[in-house]
């Protein structure tokens, strides 16, 4: 792969550019430990996990702090640890707090001035919005849950993705999507035939956090451990190293 064949980069961006099980293990480590639960933060994101995602399917249409809520919810039931409405209304307005992962800024102003890039996030316009500001870029294109009416890895963002091609007079040849899920990126890209770059961003942690375990066909060109070596790469690519 030489990645200067790339005109647009697709990014997922909660595990990918922020740090979404920071924020989600803030919330749950509190509230266990409040409870008096021992669990650690991966013991917690892996309970976690497959119920926001099973709550995604039930209700693609919910917005994601409702998500969040319910999902929270299934995860106390399952774990049997009482979640107050104090506790779900806690992590379903703390999207805007969830920190960008320290790389994500810099690398993300060094690719735009090579690629139009482009954002297929599962959550709401405004938490996007909040996220967006610690990103400090400006997207060419932006397709949350919201705006599609489903979540990753469904295929309603890569459908919108499609238009947006369209619209920058791009085939979809020339478009890179980048992400840290296997399970609601990769998968789906590789049924829409686009060729994606895998962020590892536990290479150095076991198990699969707060993404469930991919239950599809998926692939990926490139991997790096973080967003900084993937610049630094397009940036060499480009004769620019």
């Amino acid at each position: 792969m030489n990645l200067a064949d790339y005109d647009v980069l697709s990014f997922d961006c909660y595990g990918t550019l922020i740090d979404w099980e920071s924020g989600i293990g803030d919330v749950l480590g509190a509230w266990a430990a409040d409870a008096g639960s021992p669990m650690s933060e991966d013991e917690l994101l892996a309970a976690y996990a497959p119920n926001e995602a099973q709550a995604q399917q039930d209700s693609p249409s919910m917005l994601y702090p409702d998500i969040l809520a319910d999902a929270f919810g299934r995860t106390g039931d399952a774990l049997g640890i009482p979640v107050t409405p104090d506790w779900s209304g806690r992590l379903a307005g703390s999207v805007p707090d969830w920190p960008a992962f320290p790389d994500s800024a810099d690398a993300l102003a060094s690719l735009a001035e090579h690629y139009k890039l482009v954002i297929l996030s599962n959550v709401h316009r405004a938490g996007f919005a909040g996220s967006n500001r610690r990103l400090g870029v400006e997207f060419d294109a932006i397709v949350t849950a919201e705006d599609v009416h489903a979540y990753k890895p469904a295929d309603n963002h890569f459908d919108a993705l499609d238009a947006i091609l369209d619209d920058f007079g791009v085939p979809k040849s020339r478009l890179l999507h980048v992400a840290q899920s296997l399970f609601h990126d990769h998968v789906p890209a590789r049924r829409h035939g686009l060729a994606s770059v895998w962020i590892d961003r536990r290479h150095d942690r076991p198990g699969w956090g707060a993404t469930p375990e991919p239950n599809g066909d998926y692939g990926f060109a490139m991997q790096f451990p973080s967003m900084a070596e993937f610049a630094d790469a397009a940036r060499g690519a480009h004769g620019n190293a």
